[in-house]
């Protein structure tokens, strides 16, 4: 089969070839630019404990050389301290520049022989047909592309998208922010601070740590504010570090600066035949802490595995489908979450009219932003195809499993999480005590035998792993978790039957054949 075709080769882009390479699926990656980053320490990204551990299953090494784990997080109003939250039972989240994602990506992805990248390459038409895509693109070299599926990651203004005539509906300018990179001391090293009201400057501040004392500042500015000249964010830069350092500007270096509007849109279509859209290219967000970085990660994540199936095994249309079905639903709802808090934080009033029965502070509901939590930020909850519950655990059907240990059959222990990206289903069985037994003992012991050879006769490559424990299950408890890491059903012992019916509705049921799939007209060129 032909390999995916991914246009664009920011985060997004290369995680999704790289998350795909990782599955034996080849990709031709098309980069419109140079293949170089331009160094921004002002343009970061946040992420969180799933995107971390994504973006590093991956082999992300600046994750660990250029990015900063926050030590805590604190909130303040006014002048005064209002509260200062700590990380040991949750990840922490992970801050770095954006430029440095993008090339401890685009670095793996160089050296993965399943991914080839193609810079100075730009898509002006895109074909389809019942067995694949076909693109052309023009720049060093002007060339046709053949491919199984095509993926535009290609960013906000997608040329993807625009060939596909998909709309791109939303609100402009929902944010302005100000921003600056600097060196300096502030009085709580590695530690995040959201500042409401402060004395002097703008309504909303932030400050967030790099690596050797650099610090990342964000001013929230008027929507429809005056331009921000060089002197007046210098100004900011000065009276807010005065501010936090007892009255006195501290010694700065300036590295770099930046004033950037936000804008909300959800485009109408994520899947047209054999064509996808992801990241940007489909959903614009990042107010109120919301990280769109983190979201088109979590798109990868998502359209990855079922890609894989689809090349290596066939995919109904259904499998595919449900791509746009969950990921698209998700993002709704953190857009639609802002868009109703916006009005209650910018005006200072309760948050009671805008989201009824909710008790949340702004602070609180900024936090869960900045801090991946909640509506604006916490890993999302699928919808499952059937919701198959016998055991009850402290995972909902649909939700992000727990990073516990596991034990495959070949003896090795590693956290659950870890085993995620690789195209398979995941059986776990809960069985305290294992921990400490040989294996040669629990791979012939008790329900082992017949859980096994009720998962060799699974309709999807699966493993089968043994836990310790799993928060809110009783032993025996049987887990189903999709290989994006959502759980998809749970079961009270062995039960052979009702298994293979979860993992066929995983696969949404037997692949399409090709005749029948639906696809657009053939051609459309951009000029």
């Amino acid at each position: 089969m032909d390999p995916v075709i991914v246009v664009g080769a920011g985060p997004v882009g290369l995680s999704l070839s790289l998350a795909l390479a990782c599955q034996g699926v080849p990709c031709i990656v098309l980069d419109e630019g140079p293949g170089k980053e331009e160094p921004r320490p002002a343009r970061s990204v946040v992420l969180h404990g799933d995107t971390a551990a994504m973006a590093h299953r991956l082999g992300c090494t600046t994750l660990r050389d250029e990015g900063a784990y926050y030590a805590a997080w604190r909130t303040a109003r006014r002048g005064r301290p209002a509260q200062r939250i700590t990380f040991e039972d949750h990840p922490a989240p992970l801050h770095l520049p954006q430029h440095a994602l993008t090339r401890g990506l685009r670095d793996a992805a160089t050296a993965h022989p399943l991914v080839q990248l193609v810079t100075e390459s730009k898509l002006d038409t895109l074909e389809q047909d019942e067995r694949g895509v076909t693109a052309h693109t023009r720049g060093a070299e002007t060339t046709w592309w053949r491919g199984s599926y095509l993926v535009g990651c290609d960013g906000a203004r997608s040329t993807v998208r625009k060939l596909l005539g998909i709309r791109f509906p939303g609100r402009t300018a929902v944010e302005r922010h100000a921003v600056a990179a600097l060196r300096t001391e502030l009085p709580w090293p590695g530690e995040a601070l959201l500042h409401r009201s402060p004395p002097s400057g703008p309504e909303v501040v932030t400050s967030r740590p790099l690596p050797d004392g650099v610090w990342r500042l964000d001013w929230l500015l008027p929507p429809r504010g005056d331009l921000v000249t060089p002197d007046a964010l210098v100004t900011l830069v000065r009276d807010t570090l005065a501010v936090w350092c007892g009255g006195t500007t501290p010694p700065y270096d300036l590295l770099d600066t930046g004033v950037y509007t936000l804008h909300h849109r959800l485009a109408r279509r994520w899947r047209d035949g054999r064509a996808f859209l992801a990241g940007d290219a489909a959903h614009l967000l990042g107010a109120l802490g919301t990280q769109g970085v983190g979201e088109g990660l979590r798109d990868a994540e998502n359209l990855a595995w079922k890609l894989s199936l689809a090349w290596h095994q066939g995919a109904s249309e259904a499998l595919l489908d449900s791509y746009e079905d969950e990921r698209r639903t998700a993002v709704a709802g953190r857009l639609r979450a802002a868009d109703q808090a916006m009005p209650a934080l910018r005006a200072g009033s309760g948050l009671r009219t805008y989201l009824p029965g909710a008790a949340r502070s702004a602070e609180i509901l900024l936090t869960d932003g900045h801090l991946g939590r909640g509506p604006l930020g916490g890993e999302p909850t699928y919808a499952p195809p059937v919701a198959v519950r016998e055991v009850p655990t402290a995972t909902q059907p649909g939700g992000p499993v727990a990073n516990v240990p596991v034990t495959a059959p070949d003896g090795s222990t590693v956290p659950l999480r870890d085993l995620l990206g690789q195209g398979r289903l995941l059986v776990v069985l809960v069985a305290p005590g294992t921990g400490v037994w040989d294996r040669r003992h629990w791979l012939g012991a008790g329900l082992m035998p017949r859980l096994a050879a009720a998962v060799s006769a699974l309709p999807v490559r699966t493993d089968l792993l043994v836990a310790d424990r799993y928060p809110g299950a009783p032993a025996h408890t049987v887990l189903l978790v999709r290989p994006d890491g959502h759980l998809a059903a749970t079961f009270a012992g062995v039960r052979p039957a009702e298994l293979y019916e979860a993992a066929d509705a995983v696969r949404a049921g037997a692949p399409a054949s090709p005749a029948a799939a639906p696809f657009p007209a053939p051609t459309v060129v951009v000029d």
